[in-house]
């Protein structure tokens, strides 16, 4: 699996509501981050943490890739997207859709998965007006 099958494949995993800490680098200096619509999470066990009560709270979600762009070098790669992204807060019963900018960072792996996130970004020009 290559930078840009991993990225496809945590769309697929968000979109199917399965555990997206796996595609997160151990990271041990807390090194890994991940700043989301409205947050920012460092270090891996606090990404994944976000992740699973994401997944936790949320359900039936729409991730469409308009331009996914990705590069590897040397074990690194990197990416930028534009994604439509739709979810319902299952804890507010409320629907949110957004137009988002993802950009990330990938680090090569050894590991079970050959290619892990060691940051990314999700922004959106939307006003949140939660």
């Amino acid at each position: 699996m290559n930078a840009r099958e991993t990225i496809e494949a945590y769309y697929a995993a968000l979109r199917a509501g399965e555990p997206l800490g796996p595609f997160v680098a151990d990271d041990g200096d807390r090194s890994v981050v991940k700043f989301g619509i409205s947050e920012r999470l460092v270090g891996t066990d606090a990404v994944r943490e976000g992740l699973q009560a994401q997944t936790e709270t949320t359900t039936d979600w729409t991730v469409q890739s308009h331009s996914l762009r990705v590069t590897e070098r040397e074990g690194y790669g990197w990416f930028s997207d534009d994604v439509w992204l739709c979810w319902t807060d299952t804890e507010r019963g409320s629907r949110h859709e957004y137009d988002t900018r993802w950009s990330g960072t990938l680090e090569a792996t050894d590991g079970e998965r050959p290619w892990q996130f060691v940051g990314m970004h999700v922004s959106t020009a939307d006003d949140l007006g939660e």
